[in-house]
């Protein structure tokens, strides 16, 4: 197959993986730079009030992102494997069905939000004192999840189109025009937490219509095919729906995991320590997405070139990357533990007052929240390599574990270690999880 930027077929393993690396990285630390980036104006221009209440909301966000993920991820390695038995045809038409299942569900669901903000926001465990800014956010950001889900999907296939520099713009831009207008609104307009939503929500946009607009018009082989509509056409698009997010379910767990993370915590922090643990725990959660993006920036990388040497049955290809990813894991993991157990104070600052109730917090928990980060992200990588392979059973019970280990974490530790066992409960789940795959290999 002629491809104009990236040569899978023939390729060395260690180029691949470097040449989609950078970008891919580099686009999803911008993805999660949006989020920390609306964290950083709100924390300065409307206080540590501000990030407790979009912290509320974050979940939400997540489990929008999952769903996006989840297709992405399993249109791709569909997508790839089809690629890699020269069936070029059936990929595109997966890559359709993605765009239209996905664009169609979240439509459904954003719109079920916006109609009932105030609930969802109790529902997501706001206080009453925080309701006014979390409804206020809610409702500005929910439109923007179609687009969303239109970048996510993309971004996975504009890469394994052979473009992974124009998948990184499509996340830069956003990311410096969220800046850009965070600034703007929040600042000169004062428009609180309501314009930091307004400000995501264009970002994402721009974002997602880049996606969309390169597979539409700029695709060197991945372009979406005609849509078919007879009932046999929709009963086979359904079908490879399924199978797409059977495939990509673990990415939707990953986000999930995220959300439990976020949620349980909330509602740890404030039996504990009220708004003011909130806060400080939102500062923590605003970096999470980072370490998220790491790890899968990590798998991304690697999984073109797995699923695509799984369907030519090259598999001393795929454990060549198997290593360079596990490598690669470990080495950026290090570096973002040294960042939390080194700079608590900066880290904080960016965010609110290093010396106010919140900061303080954060400073404090900081160390033992970075006690977790490497098994985090090398947990992300291995469920994103299980998925590669179609192998979903092991994918699945990694992010089932990472879960569900969270709920006991965060009711026992604190029982047992005050505070700094809250801080640690992310750190324990990752860690047993890493164990029990470990021993069960």
């Amino acid at each position: 197959m002629n491809r104009d930027a990236i040569d899978f077929e023939n390729g060395r393993v260690s180029t691949l993986f470097r040449r989609i690396l950078i970008p891919t990285l580099l686009g999803s630390l911008a993805i999660s730079a949006v989020t920390a980036i609306d964290g950083i104006f709100i924390g300065h221009g409307v206080g540590a009030d501000g990030v407790a209440a979009v912290n509320i909301v974050v979940p939400v966000y997540q489990i929008m992102s999952g769903l996006g993920l989840m297709v992405g991820a399993g249109c791709s390695v569909v997508s790839s494997i089809h690629v890699g038995r020269r069936k070029v045809q059936a990929a595109r038409m997966n890559v359709t069905q993605a765009l239209v299942g996905t664009s169609l569900l979240c439509a459904l669901i954003s719109l079920f939000i916006w109609l009932w903000p105030t609930e969802t926001a109790r529902l997501l465990g706001s206080s009453e004192s925080l309701l006014s800014q979390v409804r206020d956010y809610l409702i500005w950001i929910v439109p923007c999840f179609v687009f969303q889900m239109w970048s996510f999907i993309g971004l996975f296939i504009i890469r394994l189109d052979g473009a992974p520099k124009v998948a990184m713009w499509c996340n830069v831009i956003p990311c410096v025009l969220n800046a850009v207008l965070d600034w703007l609104f929040i600042f000169p307009l004062g428009m609180g937490v309501k314009g930091a939503a307004i400000a995501t929500g264009i970002s994402i946009a721009v974002g997602g219509i880049m996606a969309l607009s390169y597979l539409l018009f700029f695709a060197h082989n991945l372009h979406p095919a005609r849509v078919k509509w007879s009932r046999k056409s929709l009963r086979l698009s359904l079908r490879n729906i399924g199978y797409q997010c059977r495939i990509g379910s673990a990415s939707l767990l990953g986000e999930m995991t995220l959300a439990v993370l976020t949620f349980v915590g909330n509602l740890t922090f404030m039996h504990y320590l009220g708004d003011e643990g909130v806060g400080a725990f939102g500062i923590a959660c605003y970096y999470s997405p980072f370490f998220f993006m790491i790890g899968n920036a990590v798998a991304q990388s690697a999984q073109p070139i797995i699923s695509y040497d799984f369907g030519t049955g090259r598999h001393h290809r795929i454990h060549q990357a198997l290593r360079l990813m596990l490598a690669t894991s470990v080495g950026f993991a290090v570096a973002v533990i040294a960042g939390f157990v080194f700079f608590p104070q900066p880290l904080t600052a960016l965010f609110v007052d290093p010396q106010s109730q919140a900061g303080l917090l954060a400073i404090q928990g900081f160390p033992y929240f970075a006690a977790g980060i490497l098994f985090y992200i090398l947990n992300i990588a291995l469920t994103g390599y299980y998925q590669s392979l179609e192998n979903m059973r092991r994918a699945t019970l990694i992010v089932i574990l990472r879960t569900v280990l969270l709920v006991p974490s965060f009711l026992l530790l604190p029982l047992w270690l005050g505070v700094p066992g809250i801080w640690l409960a992310m750190p324990v789940a990752e860690m047993l999880t890493l164990a029990v795959i470990l021993i069960r290999r």
